[in-house]
């Protein structure tokens, strides 16, 4: 087994996840099997109780984990399925070792960080990059170097350092080298970085400097220099256009060229499926033009809505066009007086998940200006939820009909199917992950999927009430996907509208750059027909 291991200096959020994907689909497209892992320092077991404004979104896993946004990337760029075992926290591993000790399985010992934890660490690393068969192994390390709470997870990787093969293990620094106002790269925070690193026992192989302009030779030079590093290691990492554009930039520096030598790897295929890609979704940007209004609570935050933005480009550039979001806070639609200047301009509307009553009138409201002014809509999760209350109140005609989970309503129309006995985690009574969906002939739903029986991945507790399916769907109101019993309901669309289709599941986590989510891709067609 190989190992990459991908660290980050000076601050967060420089793009250690994106570096990680991008160097993974450069192996995977020169032949190698790859499988990557995703360390979190925080305490959590795992990102589902955890606020979208401060993490960003919870990417949810085929199996149902509520993971970083990371990992998202991960399956975005490498074309690869995860799952809990891919995401390692602290509050996993210390609750592991705690169990152990309870059980007596430490025959006494004082249980301490090393060696217990650390052991612990590499074990859980060693059996994901083993029970995947794949052949090269990519574990990001979250957070920065020097924070205390990723010391135990530094420490491990030094330890394996030393007990894998010289040419089995690698490391990648991702640190930043600020522009001035005098257009001067300055090297100092690299090599603080790079030092507070080695002190731990830790030399980077390769060192990506993410920058707004490309290094210049004699920067990179004093890197190399003062880091211990050759100058062809030190990769310039500039801001790109789009994030799908970083392997290709750093594959023009080389970086997997320095790897292959490193790990003793050889070429075995040559895969231009994603600079193909690349090339389209660039051509993408010259063409139409289409708005989409994204009415969300956590708007000010679009990383809460990553996978949305993504599998917006991914259809946007299968379709050949070029997309503008126009973020709104579904609070603003709630105290409005009207809603033609908020959406005049658009030609889609899109009402993603979330949870709790914040906005809730707001996206009803957003709902039914796409409903009755005939604008192509798409609604996820929550957006499925209150475009079901939204036409129950409006089409159906049951007044004050809401859902259970935000008011004492005399029409629940939205309600919990059953109550799930002795279970008090707020991330044990959801319906996560992959789950079968049946579609019914002759729908919308059908020509959109082209299938009957489908798989997507779903994140929510509260459903349709099948109490009021028979006096919902009328007036064109068609319920085409549910489980296997029919109950469950999965998608709800209008007949007579350009474009109303809204879904229970998550399907922009399912959606890759080579094959767009079947939804979204109708959507954006919708739209630009509207335009």
């Amino acid at each position: 087994m190989k190992y990459i291991v991908v660290t980050g200096g000076v601050m967060s959020g420089l793009g250690k996840g994106i570096t990680m994907a991008s160097i993974g689909r450069l192996l995977k497209d020169r032949g190698y099997t790859i499988v990557p892992i995703k360390i979190d320092p925080y305490i959590n077991i795992d990102a589902g109780t955890m606020n979208p404004y401060q993490h960003g979104e919870v990417y949810v896993c085929g199996d149902g984990t509520e993971v970083d946004l990371d990992l998202g990337h991960y399956e975005r760029f490498m074309d690869v399925e995860l799952g809990r075992e891919h995401n390692i926290t602290t509050g996993v591993v210390y609750d592991a070792v705690i169990e152990r000790e309870r059980k007596g399985e430490y025959l006494g010992q004082t249980v301490q960080i090393i060696p217990h934890i650390t052991n612990e660490i590499k074990a859980r690393i060693r059996a994901v990059a083993a029970e995947s068969g794949a052949e090269i192994c990519l574990v990001e390390i979250g957070g920065t170097v020097g924070d205390i709470e990723s010391m135990p997870f530094l420490e491990a990787v030094r330890q394996m350092h030393g007990e894998e093969g010289e040419n089995d293990f690698l490391f990648v620094h991702v640190t930043l080298v600020p522009y001035t106002a005098l257009c001067e790269q300055k090297t100092k925070p690299t090599q603080h970085s790079v030092k507070a690193l080695r002190e731990l026992g830790l030399q980077p192989d390769i060192i990506v400097c993410r920058c707004k302009v490309p290094l210049k030779d004699e920067v990179k030079a004093k890197i190399g220099m003062f880091c211990n590093v050759r100058k062809n290691a030190v990769i310039s990492a500039q801001d790109a256009e789009d994030i799908y554009e970083v392997p290709l930039l750093l594959e023009r520096e080389g970086i997997a060229e320095i790897i292959m030598s490193k790990l003793q790897l050889t070429q075995s295929v040559e895969d231009n499926l994603w600079e193909e890609m690349v090339a389209r979704l660039i051509e993408s940007r010259q063409g139409p033009c289409v708005t989409i209004a994204i009415v969300g609570k956590y708007a000010e935050l679009e990383d809460s809505y990553l996978s949305i933005k993504e599998a917006i480009k991914h259809a946007a550039t299968a379709v050949g066009c070029n997309v503008m979001l126009k973020w709104l806070e579904a609070e603003d639609l709630e105290i409005a007086r009207g809603l033609d200047p908020f959406f005049e301009d658009v030609q889609g509307i899109l009402v993603p998940g979330g949870f709790g009553a914040r906005g809730v009138e707001g996206k009803i409201n957003a709902i039914q200006y796409a409903r009755e002014h005939k604008i192509p809509y798409l609604g996820l999760c929550f957006g499925f939820q209150m475009a079901v209350v939204e036409i129950a109140r409006h089409v159906a005609h049951l007044k004050d009909a809401h859902s259970a989970e935000l008011s004492e309503t005399p029409h629940p129309v939205i309600a919990l199917l059953e109550e799930q006995e002795g279970v008090d985690e707020l991330g044990g009574t959801m319906r996560l992950g992959n789950q079968q969906v049946f579609i019914r002939k002759g729908t919308i739903a059908e020509r959109i999927y082209g299938k009957n029986k489908i798989v997507e991945r779903h994140r929510h507790r509260y459903e349709v009430n099948p109490a009021y399916i028979e006096q919902i769907e009328k007036d064109g109101v068609v319920f085409s996907g549910s489980d296997r019993s029919g109950m469950r309901i999965e998608i709800v669309e209008l007949e007579g509208h350009p474009f109303f289709f809204a879904t229970q599941f998550h399907p922009e986590f399912r959606s890759r750059p080579n094959k767009p989510s079947p939804p979204f891709k109708a959507f954006i067609e919708a739209c630009l027909q509207a335009s």
